[in-house]
């Protein structure tokens, strides 16, 4: 066989098997690099990524798949405990499915136990009877640890235990924004403790991390 009529029967067999959709891997590429880029501090380029995921996302019309990365946006504003309200879910929320809703109920605190199967296995413990330090123990991906720490936070049952987890958490990524603010927490509970020392070196610790101004 000669090497043109190789060729081709090489672009035919090409063609017959177009290439995948690159929007999965543009989305995903600008998805992690968007919450890398909120969880270190710099909210310019994680509003780029974002915006660039979404658009990806949304060229396919598919409301589940947009409305999980809206949630997954949320999720870094609990982890880092920006309380406001899940705007770019909200907005999708009458075409959502219900384990996308039973996760934003999660987001905000507002998890009950029917909720428990819905949501990511990681997560579904906090909603059970599980005291809040195991919990979040048994959580072994950082961001989702986090996250969690946040859920416990916003419900009022975050314990000394989960701060430090959620410190240590943050700390050991880099994350400047959920470091900064579980700090702060930490800071707080010294003060209305009276534990001045302890309030000053946490302040210390804040100065260090925060960005020079």
């Amino acid at each position: 066989m000669g090497s043109a009529t190789a060729l081709l029967l090489a672009l035919a067999a090409c063609s017959s098997n177009p290439p995948p959709p690159d929007w999965p891997g543009e989305a995903k590429g600008s998805s992690e690099r968007a919450t890398e880029a909120w969880l270190s501090g710099n909210s310019r380029i994680e509003m780029a990524e974002f915006n660039r995921a979404r658009a990806e996302v949304a060229r396919t019309g598919q409301v589940a798949l947009v409305a999980r990365l809206e949630l997954l946006r949320c999720a870094t504003r609990v982890a880092s405990l920006v309380v406001e309200p899940c705007v770019g879910f909200e907005a999708l929320a009458q075409d959502a499915a219900p384990a996308e809703l039973a996760y934003a109920r999660y987001l905000a605190g507002n998890a009950q136990a029917a909720d428990a199967a819905l949501l990511p296995e990681a997560h579904r413990a906090l909603v059970g009877n599980a005291t809040p330090d195991a919990a979040l123990a048994s959580i072994q991906d950082p961001l989702s640890q986090l996250v969690a720490a946040g859920v416990l936070f916003r419900s009022g049952r975050a314990t000394p235990g989960v701060m430090d987890r959620a410190v240590d958490t943050a700390s050991a990524r880099g994350w400047r924004r959920p470091l900064l603010a579980w700090l702060q927490v930490q800071q707080q509970r010294a003060q209305a403790a009276g534990d001045t020392q302890a309030a000053a070196r946490l302040q210390r610790r804040m100065d260090l991390v925060a960005p020079a101004r």
